[in-house]
């Protein structure tokens, strides 16, 4: 009798700072779509698993409502859909996911203008929007409507309570709705060491992330403003987001907002960021942004930048200077700290 060959599986298991969707799941997570997997449940989100999430939702943040998409561009997009008429604007950061990754959607599909406002930090305040609202009654000139900012922002930074209560009050002062990109809304309220409730008071639609934090797949539209409710569901349909098994991402959901799961896993995140941060800066290398959530951005010499993410990839944000974005994520460990660590030491 032959022997028989058994094929073994022997690619790295590795642990890159490129992003934290680069990361798989939190077993927590993979156990809730295990037991979601089990015989038919009505589709389109009337399941008991949808309702037990939304319940979630509505013990951390209070009396609002939820709508569970795919995907984060879907819902910024959507969510702006259901704030503005093609007539308005929304006043943004430069650095925002909303303006510079995804690829002219909130234009196409909510129709209006994007007015991106400069920020070093990721970060915008009130004054720099003070002057745009000039427009406002201008047959002219395009309407502003909606603030959009993101938290934590995609530079890594984090707006306090008061910049965020500051920027809710001048924008309903100015007959105004508050937009929040929420994927790393986790890493944001772990950050500040406050409640998922007292980081979105004053919001009016957050998109809630859940992709970065452990989860496969999934976001949720969360909505404060009651009145923006009506036919919001037509808006996700036409957005082709109503998910049909949307028991998948409802568990999902379900799961990260039990336990303090959502928490537990941005505080990793967090700590292993910080802990990156100081271990490089102990090589010489220049941090470019504080550290308060999951993202350090750094400048590298550059001879060494190729070298380094053939190791442990990572994205490159300014080629001309070496500035680089290193995202740690819920299941980063020390231990690929310290490799990263000695791998540039080495090279330096």
């Amino acid at each position: 009798m032959g022997s028989t060959l058994v094929k073994v599986n022997t690619m790295e298991i590795k642990r890159t700072f490129g992003s934290d969707n680069f990361a798989g799941g939190h077993p927590d997570i993979i156990k809730s779509i295990m037991e979601a997997n089990k015989g038919h449940v009505t589709a389109y989100g009337n399941d008991d698993y949808t309702k037990r999430a939304i319940d979630k939702f509505r013990e951390h943040l209070g009396d609002v409502d939820v709508y569970f998409v795919f995907n984060g561009t879907a819902a910024n997009v959507i969510g702006l859909s259901a704030m503005t008429k093609p007539f308005n604007s929304i006043i943004c950061p430069e650095t925002s996911h909303l303006n510079l990754h995804e690829a002219g959607a909130p234009e196409k599909y909510a129709g209006c203008k994007l007015i991106a406002i400069k920020s070093e930090d990721g970060k915008i305040t009130s004054g720099q929007i003070k002057k745009y609202l000039n427009a406002i009654g201008d047959q002219h000139s395009s309407q502003p409507k909606v603030i959009s900012i993101t938290q934590a922002t995609d530079y890594g930074t984090v707006y306090t309570l008061q910049e965020m209560k500051e920027l809710a009050d001048f924008a309903h002062k100015n007959n105004m709705l508050l937009h929040v990109d929420g994927a790393r809304i986790c890493n944001a309220a772990a950050s500040l060491g406050v409640s998922l409730k007292e980081i979105t008071a004053g919001i009016d639609i957050l998109s809630f992330g859940g992709t970065k934090n452990g989860m496969l797949y999934g976001e949720a539209v969360v909505l404060f403003n009651r009145a923006l409710t009506e036919n919001f569901n037509f808006i996700r349909k036409q957005g082709m987001q109503l998910a049909s098994k949307m028991r998948f991402i409802s568990c999902q959901f379900e799961a990260m907002l039990s336990n303090n799961l959502w928490l537990k896993s941005a505080q990793n995140a967090n700590e292993m960021a910080k802990l990156l941060a100081k271990e490089v800066e102990k090589l010489g290398i220049k941090i470019t942004q504080k550290v308060e959530a999951n993202m350090v951005f750094a400048i590298l010499p550059k001879k060494i930048i190729k070298t380094l993410q053939d190791k442990s990839f990572f994205y490159v944000i300014n080629e001309e200077i070496g500035e680089v974005r290193l995202v740690t994520s819920f299941d980063t460990k020390e231990e690929d700290i310290w490799k990263f660590v000695k791998e540039v030491k080495n090279l330096i």
